[in-house]
């Protein structure tokens, strides 16, 4: 859709009516998004063009890495071809090798349509990584509230199992269905809500906003803070803010590009990364802002960070959580994993640190979406067995009761290990969040 809730296959016909020859569909977020676009189009009658990214971009090292291998990109453009698609190609992240997966669906397809074409617009290196500053000369100032008295959920961290959900803003202004799940979930016995900062770098109300909604309904929240969209002055700003708020809890990233949202053309702002934001954050937790300046009390703020047990670069992974706790970072809320082997590894590498952990579950939906996670989305990997139990389950009901017994299994085979639950709800139904912990940890 576009950004006000226009279908691609009112776009399309708008744009014939117009006087155009061609249509189609680029960029996205990876080729099952663009499928579905394109598909809606081609009831115009006109020729329909498709070139997808390849899939969402993550960090490695010093550059941004497109996640789409060329094997899942050659899948999606049979089904494009199949489907009348007369062009397919490839925007961010295509390499030669993608083209030539392309370039061999048309040769297949050319049987029965002889015009297939290929087009590619390369590949394109991003944004490297965010400055971090380093920190401002040491002060005297306050001491730090202890962990536990900071916030409810840090009292309950190490006494009893917590369980987060994420409930994000909505692209819109109406937060009624938002709060209406935070509601249920409140009354299913979870701790605490989990707002997203932007999610996807699209279009989305402040989730400062929405926290202060929430808790002004009684439910703890725990506001994530990236550096994307806000300089160091407009960080300090809203960190201000949401002690003032009552917000206590913060989950700090860096966030994702614009170029992965609605809006790519949006400036990257990056003043700090999560390391930078983390140094302020615990310097205001000292009555201390950057400068060194006495701010003549302290927030009092619990500060998590977040952790990709599979990254690609597994050892920088390692070094920058160890770099995030040096900053100040209290508590580790992982991405979602389905492989017990992958986290358990990670949980022993980082005992070291003494930091309690919140293990990302997102119970999967299908087996398409199993396998958009598997292949757009970066930082995650559903092993392909996982992936074959979902494509047996089949879609609807059965598919999602499947990806919550998946979830479920692979809660209780860690929940003794670590501090809690962090569940992401897939596709707003936040309904499985609580199926997921029922009898495990209530």
């Amino acid at each position: 859709r576009m950004s006000d809730g226009t279908t691609a296959g009112d776009v399309a016909a708008r744009m014939k009516a117009l006087g155009a020859s061609a249509v189609g569909v680029n960029c996205s977020d990876g080729p099952m998004t663009v499928l579905e676009a394109t598909e809606a189009m081609l009831a115009t009658g006109l020729p329909v063009w498709a070139v997808p990214n390849a899939g969402l971009p993550r960090r490695v090292d010093d550059r941004l890495v497109y996640v789409s291998t060329p094997e899942y990109f050659g899948v999606y453009a049979r089904r494009m071809f199949k489907l009348g698609v007369r062009f397919v190609g490839g925007c961010c992240g295509t390499t030669p090798d993608h083209v030539r997966r392309i370039a061999a669906a048309a040769k297949m397809a050319q049987s029965t349509d002889a015009s297939a074409d290929v087009d590619s617009q390369g590949a394109l290196l991003a944004k490297g990584e965010a400055w971090s500053s380093d920190p401002p000369p040491s002060v005297a100032g306050h001491a730090a509230v202890p962990f536990a008295e900071r916030s409810t959920l840090a009292k309950k961290i190490g006494s009893r199992f917590v369980v987060s959900v994420e409930v994000n803003p909505p692209v819109g202004l109406d937060l009624g269905r938002a709060l209406d799940a935070v509601g249920m979930l409140k009354a299913g016995g979870v701790d605490v809500i989990n707002i997203a900062d932007g999610a996807r770098a699209q279009a989305r109300m402040s989730n400062l906003a929405m926290a202060l909604r929430v808790q002004e309904r009684g439910m703890e929240t725990i506001l994530h803070v990236c550096g994307r969209d806000r300089n160091l002055l407009g960080t300090l700003a809203h960190l201000m803010g949401a002690h003032e708020l009552g917000i206590k809890n913060l989950v700090i990233i860096t966030g994702d590009p614009p170029k992965m949202g609605d809006f790519p053309d949006a400036s990257a702002v990056y003043d700090l990364d999560s390391i930078g934001i983390l140094k302020l954050a615990s310097r205001l937790n000292h009555g201390v802002d950057p400068g060194g300046k006495l701010l003549g009390s302290a927030t009092s703020f619990v500060l998590a960070t977040g952790a990709e047990p599979a990254a690609l670069n597994y050892e920088r992974e390692i070094q920058r959580l160890r770099l995030k706790k040096e900053a100040g970072a209290e508590l580790v809320m992982t991405q979602p994993v389905y492989d017990p082997a992958v986290l358990g590894k990670f949980l022993d590498d980082i005992a070291p640190l003494g930091l309690p952990v919140l293990v990302g579950l997102l119970p999967l939906a299908s087996y398409r979406n199993a396998e958009f996670l598997h292949n757009e989305v970066p930082g995650m990997q559903v092993p392909e067995a996982i992936r074959e139990r979902m494509r047996k389950a089949g879609g609807g009901a059965a598919g999602r009761k499947e990806g919550v017994a998946i979830a479920r299994e692979m809660l209780a085979q860690v929940k003794d290990r670590v501090q809690g639950a962090y569940i992401m709800p897939p596709l707003e139904r936040y309904e499985l969040a609580l199926e997921v912990i029922d009898g495990l940890v209530r």
